[in-house]
């Protein structure tokens, strides 16, 4: 495949050089992304068209953002994909079904938006298959907002496919739009390249003087080299455009376009008016509304004026001519037209749109209207359209008459901002349904939407009393609402807040408690599993552990086993699964039901496509490999829930990295991780990382035999008095403790700790007491103490515990001269640890394995795996038989970047097909990543 003769733009090489050079990337193979950034005018769309010149010889798809689509979901996504949808049915299934409803095409359950952006990688990857693919999105910055989302996932997840993305978009204020792909910024021409654009665009001679003004007026700015000389002779630019200083260069071309636009018929301005309010830029839709206005659609005058283009459809010059004709338009006017419009529009065909029109035609507020705007949000949320059906029900809100139903719209059109993560305009929704008269349940919305906000700000202390009055109110009313907000207060507490104290977590578990008893000991029908698992978490926080643990117990089964009927009972099952798994890990110390749950949370999350849950169902499951001994297999997970993390732009979840990093000893990792999550925590007021954090010093300075810092650093976790991690932070300060002969504080953590563990009864809980128990012992009753921990702990298969037990067990056996049974439980410490890459402790277990006269390989001599994380997890899932389609659906890859990493492991690994993958890995060659 031959590349296209290059041919040169004016002023412009270097930034047609790059984009070129791209385009060849991916005719070679490569998959490739850039951003072409600059002001209005200044060239961004020459720059596309002459990328799509250049790859002529590949497959060109075109998109086009316009302002006045942004509030129509997947918009943008349909303009790229219409070209591809007869392949669809090649399509994993989910894919499939999920795009279908995104577009409107069938009927189903609202799809998770990072679904639908999967299965857009797959439909553009897989077109590339027969022939190199060039994506051109134009004025990205107006593409409705889950269609940038999508194309951005898109984006990040290209690595070896055949596909390249090129994005213009306008410089704007605020946060950058696509910020952290690659980007070329484009600015002014040079003076020579102005000069020589200047002298093509004004007819005669040009003194000199005057020509160096227009150039350093414009800045270099094509469009306003091109445009503002226009139908003015040499005579008339003697003294430059006349327009000093006032604004911007883009202002000054929109100006200048409306210049042009006075000087025009009326029916020309309307015919006009018409093609800026319609986005579709459907000509026989135009002449409709032409006709319903008393026009005819005669485009002549615009041509003459170089502000329209007219064909089939209708293309203003550029899009600042379409914003100078609706800026200029009177009131009266935009109403006339977007009425025509809206008489125009099919309304079964375009009903959405149709109704838009006729909100925009309204006078002031019309129920008809209004309810046809809600009609339209119901359907963007059937298709995923979380931003658009907000946008919608706020115009909606906006638009009803009666004060009731502009407040039940509002708390809609709020709820649904919060969802789309936009609580500013949440909040601005929920003043406005403030002042309409509500019900009582209405109210008790407006409590909850108002305590979600400040949730989503901040992990605010000032959210749980909130919700928990929203709570209430939904009981008094008897609305199924009041279990799962009283739920989110206790989730809220949990996860920001202590457990203890006004707004901690056992003050939301006992208001919530009257509601639980009342609806687990209804008569009239079986409690659902959440409230099984609502009642066991509020008398666990209520009345205590003896209480609350066998309620958990009795709930575990059934809501492990749930099965949702429908997205939506799929959403709340993942939103209690959370809560669920801190509540069995960190309070039953339950290994058992953490395996369970933490499996199936990434499995509902994979099958829905829930990728805004997955990162965090990942880090439970790493954290499940990462007490089997598996640290390995902690990793790729951690990986792979950082990949997804940064393709759908959500922040990074540091819990299970932290973690891993302390039991690798990589004291610098932990305390770079560590320093960047108490930066975010404290942004954010996650007090919860300080439970963490004293786990996280307390292991990783206790595998490196500093135990002052270890003491520190635990000590700081048990003040927390938080809900999860207090636990292991105990046991943390135990061990460091009684190495810095500190034995008052080691006991004081021992009866804390037995105080949360002597009612559990699990393997894990009686384990770690007894382990730390035998640290304050002597004598026989230390050595029963040390048996009886490795005895629990290896029931359970939490492999990392018994490796420490060993290694406790052989420093305590040594330093009472029983050397060669020291040498037994530090050998077996050792190699545990050493094999499962726990360097800090193998290294402290080696050193006392030296001491009692035997020498041990040190920690260097093991050759570390050549495969990186997402390499690792590729290879494993191909080793146990999956393709490379169902990995790529397993990790939300292309099956060509499923491909190119597996070539890279084969590499790596020296072996040739899959068929040695599962020795290759069980032999030890990719051992860690």
């Amino acid at each position: 495949m031959s590349a296209t003769p290059r041919t040169q733009l004016l002023g412009r090489r270097r930034e047609a050089e790059i984009l070129c050079d791209l385009v060849d990337r991916t005719r070679h193979g490569a998959a490739a992304v850039c951003v072409v950034r600059g002001e209005a005018g200044i060239g961004k769309s020459t720059l596309l068209d002459h990328v799509a010149v250049h790859a002529s010889d590949l497959t060109v798809v075109r998109a086009q953002g316009v302002q006045a689509d942004m509030d129509l979901a997947f918009a943008g996504v349909h303009q790229l994909c219409a070209p591809f949808l007869g392949q669809l049915g090649d399509l994993p299934s989910p894919q499939r079904d999920a795009l279908q409803v995104a577009f409107g095409l069938v009927d189903g359950q609202a799809p998770d938006r990072f679904l639908v952006g999967l299965a857009v990688l797959s439909l553009l990857t897989a077109s590339a298959d027969a022939r190199p693919l060039v994506v051109i999105v134009d004025d990205a910055q107006w593409l409705d907002r889950v269609s940038l989302q999508t194309l951005e996932f898109v984006s990040r997840r290209l690595l070896a496919e055949p596909v390249a993305v090129v994005f213009a978009v306008r410089h704007s204020e605020g946060e950058p739009v696509l910020a952290d792909l690659p980007s070329l910024e484009v600015g002014g021409l040079d003076d020579h390249a102005a000069r020589q654009l200047l002298a093509s665009a004004v007819h005669g001679p040009i003194d000199d003087q005057v020509r160096d003004r227009i150039v350093a007026e414009t800045h270099g700015n094509p469009l306003a080299l091109l445009e503002l000389p226009r139908g003015r002779s040499a005579a008339d630019l003697a003294y430059g455009f006349e327009i000093g200083d006032a604004g911007s260069v883009s202002t000054r071309v929109e100006r200048d376009y409306a210049q042009r636009l006075a000087g025009l018929p009326r029916p020309t301005r309307l015919l006009l008016l018409l093609a800026a309010a319609d986005p579709v830029g459907d000509a026989s839709l135009l002449a409709r509304a032409a006709g319903h206005l008393g026009i005819t659609a005669d485009a002549a005058p615009a041509k003459a004026a170089g502000l329209l283009e007219f064909g089939e459809s209708v293309r203003f010059r550029h899009p600042l001519a379409r914003s100078a004709v609706y800026r200029d338009a009177l009131p009266d006017e935009l109403r006339q037209v977007h009425r025509a419009l809206s008489l125009a529009t099919d309304p079964v065909q375009d009903p959405d749109r149709r109704a838009w029109h006729a909100a925009k035609a309204g006078s002031g507020p019309d129920e008809e209207v209004a309810a046809a705007l809600e009609s339209s949000a119901e359907r963007a949320r059937l298709r995923g359209g979380m931003a658009a059906e907000a946008a919608l029900l706020d115009q909606a809100a906006r638009s009803t008459p009666d004060p009731r139903r502009r407040g039940r719209r509002a708390l809609a059109a709020g709820e649904a901002y919060v969802a789309a993560a936009s609580p500013d305009a949440a909040s601005e929704l929920a003043g406005v349904a403030v002042l309409c008269p509500l019900s009582a349940q209405d109210q008790a919305r407006l409590v909850r939407l108002r305590a979600r906000v400040l949730f989503a700000r901040s992990r605010s202390d000032e959210a749980a009393p909130l919700l928990l009055d929203a709570a209430a109110a939904f009981a008094s009313e008897g609305s199924p609402l009041a279990r799962e907000t009283y739920l989110e207060a206790i989730s809220a507490t949990v996860f920001s807040g202590r457990v203890h104290g006004p707004a901690g977590a056992q003050a939301a578990a006992i208001a919530a408690r009257e509601y639980v008893t009342g609806v687990v000991g209804a008569p009239s029908s079986p409690p659902a599993p959440s409230d099984l698992l609502l009642e066991g978490v509020t008398t666990l926080l209520a009345d205590g552990l003896p209480e609350g643990a066998p309620l958990l117990r009795r709930a575990l089964g059934p809501f492990a086993d749930e099965e949702p009927t429908d997205r939506g009972a799929t959403q709340r099952w993942l939103a209690l699964a959370p809560v669920a798994q801190e509540t069995y890990v960190h309070q039953l110390w339950d290994f058992a039901a953490w395996t369970t749950l933490a499996a199936r949370m990434v499995r509902v999350a994979r099958d829905v496509g829930a990728l805004g849950v997955l990162p965090q169902a990942l880090q439970f499951e790493a954290g499940v490999h990462l007490h089997r001994g598996d640290l390995a297999a902690a990793a790729r997970l951690i990986a792979e829930g950082d990949a997804i993390s940064r393709a759908t732009g959500s922040a990074r979840l540091t819990y299970a990295a932290l973690v891993l990093a302390a039991w690798r000893g990589e004291e610098a990792d932990a305390t770079r991780i560590l320093d960047e999550a108490r930066e975010s925590a404290t942004v954010r007021g996650e007090v919860s990382l300080l439970g963490v954090s004293g786990h996280v010093e307390g292991v990783l300075y206790n595998g490196l035999a500093r135990y002052d810092r270890a003491l520190d650093g635990a000590r700081a976790g048990i003040e927390h008095d938080g809900f999860n991690f207090t636990g292991w932070a105990l046991a943390e300060h135990v061990e460091a403790a009684v190495r810095c002969g500190e034995e008052d504080l080691a006991a004081e953590s021992l009866r804390r700790l037995t105080e949360r563990t002597a009612r559990v009864g699990t393997g894990w809980a009686q384990g770690m007491r007894a382990r730390c128990e035998a640290l304050l012992r002597a004598g026989e009753e230390a050595d029963r103490l040390y048996e009886a921990a490795l005895e629990h702990l290896r029931g359970e298969g939490i492999t990392v515990q018994v490796a420490r037990t060993h290694l406790l067990y052989g420093e305590w056996l040594r330093r009472t001269k029983r050397r060669a049974l020291a040498r037994e439980h530090l050998r077996a410490a050792h190699e545990l640890l050493h094999a499962m890459g726990a360097d800090a402790f193998a290294e402290r277990a080696r050193r006392e394995l030296r001491a009692t006269g035997e020498r041990a390989r040190p920690r260097d001599d093991r050759r570390d795996d050549p495969l990186t994380p997402q390499e690792s997890q590729i290879a494993a899932l191909a080793a146990e038989g999956m393709t490379n389609p169902e990995i790529g659906a397993e990790l939300y890859l292309s099956p060509h970047t499923v491909e190119w990493h597996l070539r890279k492991v084969f590499a790596k690994l020296g072996i040739g097909s899959r068929r040695h993958l599962r020795d290759a890995l069980t032999s030890g060659t990719a051992a860690r990543p």
